[in-house]
């Protein structure tokens, strides 16, 4: 009879992890393990503690690795150590909250990884408010028939109208076929205004590439070779992998941030668990600076009451 394989101690930051079943394969096509998966977190600790860093965040776990079945799991299970951090959000139309992990530190990810997590899907809001969001995603979402050559021009449309709003926006890839743009905004409005404000957005992006991209909300009524600018990312508890995060695929790619000029050279699957950490130690993070400058949604919102007085209303809110 196989022994099993003893659990290893990793030290996290302040925090020492320990870590069972390390030798379990979680991603078979690769053959790396839970304890890869562990090395690779701490190889981006800076960068995904700053993508993480005070939002409530759900976890998609693996407990038997992508050979079995992912679970969505917001709440921070009963045994967690006294010094992870959690956050309470409220889930008012079923009377119902949850104390959802709150990154602060490197050991509060690694304890995750530890409880068989692989994707981290964070909040736009922090712990602060969190029903006022600080952060702006635009989701570049390719339909079936969409190539990534059309996500790309896409994306240099988007920059072109962030430059115009005077917005710094940080690139990274989805870890999938498309892209993200994520924009701080001042926590000073509800997640229907922020969602407002990415569809008047949404909407420019596609009067000046009509024939790439769409904003029809039902996907059956979509065009299956152009980019859906996806808005409705910014409604409430509505949550995309983070910067750094693995994705739960047998390529292990993550999701990784970029420079623009990369835009037009770099390929979605160059980037995985195996080729981000030297990345990271060459580049450092890319969104190092997200937090410097908080921009304000007066102008987008003005353009949203503009497209509201014209008869574009956007689809109710979805939960």
């Amino acid at each position: 009879m196989a022994t099993k394989p003893p659990a290893v101690e990793i030290e996290a930051g302040e925090h020492t992890v320990r870590v069972s079943n390390p030798d379990r394969v979680y991603f078979p096509e690769l053959g790396l393990t839970k304890l890869d998966l562990v090395h690779y977190y701490l190889s981006v600790g800076d960068g995904i503690v700053r993508a993480l860093r005070e939002r409530p965040c759900m976890l998609h776990r693996f407990p038997d690795g992508l050979a079995g079945e992912k679970v969505h799991q917001k709440r921070v299970p009963h045994g967690a150590p006294p010094w992870l951090q959690t956050v309470r959000v409220t889930f008012p139309r079923y009377n119902r909250h949850a104390d959802e992990l709150c990154v602060t530190q490197l050991g509060e990810v690694i304890w995750a990884v530890q409880m068989s997590t692989v994707e981290f899907h964070p909040w736009n809001s922090r712990r602060a408010d969190t029903e006022k969001p600080d952060e702006w995603r635009i989701d570049l979402d390719p339909m079936p028939d969409c190539d990534y050559a059309t996500v790309r021009r896409v994306a240099r449309v988007a920059h072109e109208v962030l430059d115009e709003l005077g917005m710094t926006g940080y690139p990274k890839t989805s870890g999938g076929r498309g892209l993200h743009i994520y924009v701080r905004v001042k926590p000073e409005y509800g997640f229907g205004d922020v969602r407002r404000a990415a569809l008047a957005f949404a909407r420019e992006v596609e009067r000046r590439a009509p024939e790439q991209v769409t904003t029809t909300w039902w996907r059956k009524d979509r065009e299956p070779d152009k980019v859906f600018v996806d808005y409705n990312q910014n409604a409430r508890d509505h949550t995309i992998a983070s910067a750094y995060s693995v994705r739960g695929n047998q390529r292990g790619t993550v999701s990784t941030p970029i420079h623009w000029d990369e835009i037009d050279i770099v390929e979605p699957d160059d980037f995985t668990i195996v080729t981000v950490p030297a990345r990271f130690a060459e580049l450092g993070d890319l969104h190092a600076a997200i937090d410097n400058k908080a921009h304000d949604l007066r102008t987008l919102l003005e353009w949203a009451e503009r497209d509201e007085r014209e008869g574009l209303e956007g689809p109710a809110e979805t939960d």
